[in-house]
């Protein structure tokens, strides 16, 4: 399960990487090829995440404000199985996250909760899931 999520990391951080440096065609830009005025934002759509890397999930309440406190992982598996696990943090001996407990493993609509540990400080920590086949990732701001 380790290499799933690290490929899943590896491909989201690709993703980022082409949404950053897409380009809009100077045409565009100066509102001649759309025919909007100068100065309006102009819409590039990002490129679909790569297989593998297609689950959606969100964190509530983020950003969190005391150790010991619930949270609620929700969102979608991009067309993965289901929910199989979800993993807070990077190192497995000390994790952001304990006591997760999945509710909830539908694809379409995922619900897992989970308390902060109580021996996290302020920061920032991934949050990762793995959907049987997609994973997703997002990140957890601490304010202890």
């Amino acid at each position: 399960m380790i290499k799933k999520v690290v490929t899943a990391i590896a491909g989201l951080t690709l993703t980022a990487g082409l949404v950053g440096s897409v380009s809009v065609p100077a045409g565009a830009q100066a509102g001649a090829a759309t025919g909007t005025a100068t100065g309006d934002a102009v819409q590039v759509a990002a490129p679909k995440p790569p297989k593998g890397a297609r689950a959606v999930v969100q964190v509530s309440p983020n950003p969190t404000a005391r150790r010991g406190q619930e949270v609620t992982i929700t969102g979608h598996c991009g067309g993965g199985t289901g929910l199989k696990a979800v993993i807070a943090g990077i190192d497995r001996e000390r994790p952001v996250l304990e006591n997760v407990r999945i509710i909830k493993d539908d694809p379409k609509g995922f619900l897992a909760k989970g308390t902060l540990s109580s021996r996290i400080g302020n920061g920032v920590g991934p949050v990762f899931v793995d959907c049987g086949g997609e994973a997703g990732v997002t990140l957890l701001v601490t304010h202890v």
